[in-house]
């Protein structure tokens, strides 16, 4: 079974495809149309988020059995022309929790104490020390929207700063949570009216498009915790 490799990841899974007796083929050197070309017998293909599998790529796939992506999101791949095929499509939701916690928690940290603005401030020889004071992050609320992968890794990190972290996703409950002791599972519209901060780690689906809206952010900005400091409106 030959298995077409278009983007380079972890060379683990090409170890372990070999373990298992499949033949793996580097198809990173070419465009990914012509490595396809080159091997239309493939009975799988391997691939990241940049190349588009849609029902006209997949017709130059006749042999393919199945879809690897390296990787959470799905978006890439068109599941209902795959579907029709009868090829399976793998991913790997889990694969970047952690990079993605750790990524979420420096943007906010970033946000909260302005280090940006202060770092190009200090660049352009200025000192202003009271225009760049930030809020302490223990002193607020974090809202996570989506408890998956994502969230609950953002969380993880969250749990050793000292802030209260809500958490809403219906299809989680808090003891599938691994911080039960540090999060608060809540409906929507309490985490609307009581989050400082809100992280959204959710997929943009019929269901999850418009639930965060401009009448959902006009709660915070009247509210008068979010007015109590210079920087405290919600980001």
């Amino acid at each position: 079974m030959k298995v077409l490799f278009l983007d380079t990841v972890h060379p683990i899974l090409s170890e372990r495809l070999t373990t298992a007796g499949m033949t793996c083929i580097d198809g990173t050197k070419q465009p990914p149309i012509e490595a396809i070309r080159s091997h239309r017998d493939a009975a799988g293909i391997v691939l990241r988020s940049r190349i588009r599998v849609d029902a006209e790529l997949l017709d130059l796939l006749p042999a393919l059995q199945f879809i690897c992506r390296s990787g959470a999101g799905l978006e890439n791949i068109d599941l209902a022309s795959a579907s029709a095929r009868n090829i399976a499509v793998f991913n790997s939701p889990e694969g970047n929790r952690d990079a993605v916690g750790e990524h979420a928690l420096g943007m906010l940290l970033s946000l909260m104490n302005l280090l940006r603005e202060a770092d190009t401030s200090v660049k352009q020889g200025h000192w202003d020390r009271e225009g760049h004071r930030g809020t302490e992050l223990a002193a607020r609320t974090v809202g996570i929207l989506g408890y998956g992968h994502m969230g609950s890794a953002f969380a993880g990190k969250l749990s050793g700063i000292g802030c209260r972290i809500l958490a809403c996703d219906p299809y989680r409950s808090g003891a599938e949570s691994g911080h039960q002791s540090t999060v608060h599972h809540v409906d929507l519209a309490t985490l609307q009216r009581e989050a400082d901060v809100l992280s959204i780690h959710c997929n943009l689906t019929p269901e999850t498009k418009g639930m965060v809206d401009r009448e959902s952010f006009s709660m915070h900005l009247t509210s008068p915790s979010c007015s109590s400091t210079p920087h405290g409106a919600p980001l």
